[in-house]
């Protein structure tokens, strides 16, 4: 099964979070489960913020990338496309509201949870939460918009 993000046009799969282009990255891969969105990632020794916990500007990066690919994703489906098909949507981040619920233990997998919340127009809202061994450790919200052609000219 292939991730949202194995069919972003190469000129645009080089974020620093979701980009398959990008090596030195995350690469993260996002895949449908139901009607939400999931994401599995393994924090390393350098994504540390004190001793033991997961820095939050990696939480909140994970929970950007992952709803806007969500985003990408939620439209594909609202529009009854194969996420192949051209013209490609990609999003770009309008806000990103995260809420820190309790640290974020450095060593287990992460798993990141989304759901749709509103498609209108060219804007996805996408919600998202991040859990550790079962925990809800972060929580946040995406105002997705479809990405403007000017940045792929």
């Amino acid at each position: 099964m292939q991730a949202f993000q194995d069919f972003y046009p190469e000129n645009v799969a080089h974020c620093y979070g979701c980009g398959r282009l990008n090596a030195d990255g995350h690469q993260i891969k996002t895949f449908w489960d139901g009607d939400e969105t999931v994401t599995r990632f393994q924090p390393k020794p350098e994504h540390t913020a004190i001793p033991g916990f997961v820095y939050g500007g990696l939480l909140a990066s994970l929970i950007d990338c992952h709803c806007t690919g969500t985003a990408a994703a939620a439209m594909y489906r609202a529009e009854n496309r194969a996420m192949d098909s051209l013209p490609a949507f990609r999003f770009v981040t309008g806000s990103l509201q995260v809420s820190y619920l309790k640290p974020t233990p450095l060593g287990p997998q992460l798993e990141i949870r989304g759901r749709v919340k509103e498609i209108k127009g060219r804007k996805v809202v996408v919600e998202a939460t991040l859990y550790a061994e079962g925990v809800a450790t972060a929580r946040g919200e995406v105002v997705a918009l479809q990405m403007p052609d000017s940045f792929t000219a």
